[in-house]
């Protein structure tokens, strides 16, 4: 796969190596710059002068520390109004060969789940189902997955009472009756990651190195965990059950963690061995700040990061409203940063609306950041994610 490029403008500012690790030191020395401001303000000398290392000179800041005023600053969502926010689904794909020999992608699109099922299932409405399926190793496992793996959810015994039970289920089941269909070439593999919607909740489910990234007033949520064999947990799993990582690669292999298929690498059914196809769950309740989500294989995430996937989309619905034009524009700059895969990519709204026009809460501090960088820095310090 392709390592990430250097970006070129308007989304450079977007791509700072931020995250859940360090947001907390991120807080902490701004709580010491401001600390350290009060101090000049009396007449003090600051307590740390190194905090002051990413900021302006020291000098700078005593000169203006008395026109300064620190508010608390951030991104104003516009208040709809609404309640029992319900979401209306519409999605757009986009899928390109790339610069490989082969295509081995397969995705699915259902914006009505109640009408493409066409059965009288006791499950909350509006319903909606969206997959992407990475192959490798020939397009058999992945088509396989992708046309059946929706039957094999909703036929679980736990559907649709135990949702998170089904989908678990439904992925090995899959796993197992592709190793059975003695037509296809068992030894071909694929990733596999889903949504699966009902009413306001979301199911992602996901096995392997695809992502699912919700957007969120321009925030960059991601709502699944990359399997790559590095991954520290996935290490850990791997190396338990006698497998090895070798340049990056399991048994020296494959490059992924988790897949569906690769019978080859996997030992007699049911047996825990290195390569999983158990997915890995996340549950989301969407709100009316949950603007769209973003699904894509690694041809798409090798070479872009999700903050930069969220302000395209975003700005793009801002101009058109259309999600498969924005899927086919992730697509364009993916192919223009050279990528080395092939790319797929699907992006679902949550509202017939475009998304609104943030609005920058006035503050006396000086600041040259845009608005949707400044938002990616107040996610940072307040997501969970």
């Amino acid at each position: 796969m392709a390592a990430a490029t250097d970006l070129s403008p308007p989304f450079a500012v977007l791509e700072g190596g931020y995250g859940k690790d360090n947001a907390s030191s991120v807080e902490d020395e701004n709580s010491e710059v401001l600390e350290s401001l009060k101090q000049m303000k009396i007449g003090k000398p600051p307590r740390h002068l190194s905090v002051m290392r990413h900021c302006v000179s020291s000098a700078r800041l005593a000169a203006q520390a008395e026109e300064l005023e620190f508010e608390t600053f951030g991104i104003k969502s516009p208040s709809t109004g609404k309640s029992g926010f319900l979401p209306v689904f519409r999605s757009g794909s986009c899928s390109e060969i790339g610069p490989k020999q082969y295509m081995e992608d397969e995705h699915i699109c259902i914006d009505n789940l109640l009408e493409h099922l066409d059965a009288n299932v006791d499950f909350p409405s509006p319903g909606a189902f969206y997959g992407v399926f990475d192959g490798h190793g020939g397009l058999d496992a992945a088509s396989f997955v992708r046309k059946n793996i929706l039957k094999f959810i909703v036929e679980d015994s736990h559907f649709p009472d135990c949702v998170d039970k089904a989908l678990r289920s439904a992925y090995l089941i899959a796993d197992h009756a592709f190793a059975d269909a003695h037509s296809l070439d068992r030894t071909s593999g694929t990733t596999a990651l889903t949504a699966l919607i009902f009413g306001r909740t979301m199911l992602i489910a996901n096995a392997g190195d695809c992502r699912a990234v919700l957007g969120k007033r321009g925030r960059a949520i991601e709502l699944s965990r990359d399997h790559k064999p590095n991954c520290t947990s996935e290490r850990l799993r791997i190396e338990k059950l006698g497998g090895i990582i070798y340049d990056g690669y399991l048994n020296g292999q494959l490059s992924v963690a988790r897949a569906l298929g690769d019978w080859h690498m996997k030992g007699p059914k049911g047996s825990a061995c290195p390569l999983s196809a158990e997915p890995e769950l996340r549950e989301t309740i969407l709100t009316e700040e949950d603007e769209f989500l973003i699904i894509g294989c690694d041809g798409l995430w090798d070479v872009m990061s999700s903050q930069c996937a969220v302000t395209i989309v975003r700005k793009e619905l801002m101009i058109h409203n259309d999600p498969e034009r924005c899927s086919r524009e992730l697509v364009r700059e993916a192919l223009k940063r050279n990528t080395c895969d092939n790319l797929t990519v699907v992006v679902v709204c949550f509202s017939p609306d475009s998304p609104p026009r943030l609005e920058i809460s006035k503050s006396r501090v000086r600041r040259s950041i845009s608005a949707e960088g400044l938002n990616f820095l107040k996610g940072v310090l307040d997501s969970n994610v």
